[in-house]
């Protein structure tokens, strides 16, 4: 669980170096050059926005003066930002089932490995195509530059000139107070809220993923001041893929929030959310193979959480809790129907199953040392507190988590943005691995993240 003392010295080594060459933080890529505003305005720590740049994007990317409009720009103005990580990084799994000569998967081993490595590129371009209508489109590639939409939506802003009128309607993040697209780690199990994607072991319901961007529409609404906000949304229940894969199933997110000003130490948020939907367990097939769009025997889910967004001054604490519910046919992988003609009963639910459910919370501080450098620090439990199966071991699936790390940005102008980043992320995951016992993982990564 501890690093070894050789990489505590490179770390502290780096820390040190990176200490050396301070200089005045400027804006960051495309909003930045339209505006001309420092990163500061508008990011406690890039991509991670401050109160000030939450109101810009509750506006529709709108400071709400005659600058919005894209006719009074710049010919030369191009609202485009490209980003990606060259890194290194180690990555290790304890238990990791693999053939021998008794046979497939009948040996269990320790995998690590490390090297040189890239993320995905993301390609933003985003901001207003007349006063009040706005958008955003960001097309994404994984490492080996296989692109999907992440992001296409546009927006009606300030409807009948009222803040609390603004409709969306695409391809988009869910309006949560703590932002996984806006996350400030990059490892592969740091780099998502564990909270948000969680499901008990076994469960196959793939739909209630609140990290991911979702297919639908959602009203927004917020006060003048950006204080109160509200949203409403209506989203297809196919977790954010295109081509109407799941059939004719829907899923609801709600958001509200209150900030309030406490002086010195700063604007303090607090909120709620929540997640409710049914999705298919069934599909009709044709030669055994399942057919888009055919979803059936929709069964519910749930996810209720509330947010907290709490500033000391340089030191502040982002918190979530949440608790989460599936139908007993997910979480126990049965399908209630047969795919044939007249949904003819097939498989029954194994003896006393019911329906899944599990708490969790998540507590991430961060230290502002300077606009250039930020410390961060996160820990996630979550503990499932019903199994499906009462002969399942009650901590089955259960995970714990922690990531440390910090970003340095020597660069950030209008023009481009540079972070030197290094993060270290630990995981174990309660009886998850294939002799039936605790599962740990590791991964340690520096990084160049850059965008232009």
């Amino acid at each position: 669980m501890s690093l070894p003392r050789k990489w505590v010295a490179g770390l502290l080594f780096l820390a040190c170096f990176v200490f050396a060459g301070f200089s005045d933080a400027h804006a960051l890529p495309a909003f930045a050059r339209k505006y001309g505003l420092r990163c500061s305005a508008c990011h406690e720590a890039w991509p991670q926005l401050n109160p000030f740049g939450q109101k810009f994007k509750d506006n529709g990317y709108q400071l709400m003066n005659d600058r919005d409009a894209p006719i009074w720009q710049n010919p030369s103005y191009w609202p485009v930002t490209f980003r990606i990580t060259p890194i290194w990084h180690r990555v290790s799994t304890d238990k990791v089932g693999v053939d021998t000569a008794a046979g497939p998967n009948t040996g269990e081993v320790q995998i690590t490995s490390h090297g040189f490595d890239l993320s995905g590129l993301d390609f933003h371009t985003g901001g207003t195509l007349d006063k009040n209508i706005s958008f955003y489109v960001l097309p994404s590639s994984d490492n080996t530059a296989s692109f999907h939409f992440e992001t296409v939506m546009a927006r009606l802003d300030n409807l009948f000139g009222s803040t609390w009128l603004n409709v969306k309607l695409g391809k988009f993040e869910l309006d949560n107070l703590l932002s996984e697209k806006r996350i400030l780690t990059l490892t592969g199990n740091g780099g998502i809220y564990q909270l948000y994607h969680f499901s008990p072991l076994g469960d196959t319901n793939g739909y209630g993923q609140i990290g991911d961007n979702q297919l639908g529409v959602e009203y927004m609404g917020h006060s003048y001041n950006d204080r109160t906000r509200v949203s409403a949304a209506l989203l297809s229940s196919n977790d954010g893929t295109v081509g109407l894969p799941a059939g004719n199933s829907y899923s609801g997110f709600f958001a509200a929030s209150q900030a309030f000003d406490t002086g010195k130490l700063g604007v303090q948020r607090l909120g709620f959310y929540a997640m409710v939907g049914e999705a298919p367990t069934q599909f009709l097939s044709s030669g055994g193979v399942p057919i888009p769009g055919t979803g059936f025997g929709n069964k519910s889910f749930s996810r209720y959480g509330f947010t907290g967004q709490i500033y000391l001054g340089k030191l502040d604490f982002q918190v979530v809790t949440q608790h989460g519910s599936d139908d007993k046919y997910f979480a126990t992988a049965t399908s209630p129907y047969n795919p044939v003609p007249g949904n003819v009963p097939s498989g029954a639910l194994p003896a006393g199953a019911r329906n899944a459910t599990w708490n969790g919370f998540l507590v991430e501080p961060h230290y502002v040392f300077s606009p250039q450098l930020i410390f961060i620090g996160r820990y996630e439990g979550i503990n499932v507190s019903q199994q499906a199966l009462a002969a399942t071991p009650s901590d089955a699936g259960n995970i714990q988590t922690f990531t440390i790390g910090y970003r340095y940005m020597p660069i950030m102008t209008s023009r481009a943005g540079f972070a030197w980043h290094n993060e270290y992320n630990w995981l174990r995951q309660s009886k998850a691995a294939p002799d039936g016992t605790d599962l740990t993982s590791s991964e340690l990564l520096l990084g160049f993240d850059f965008a232009f």
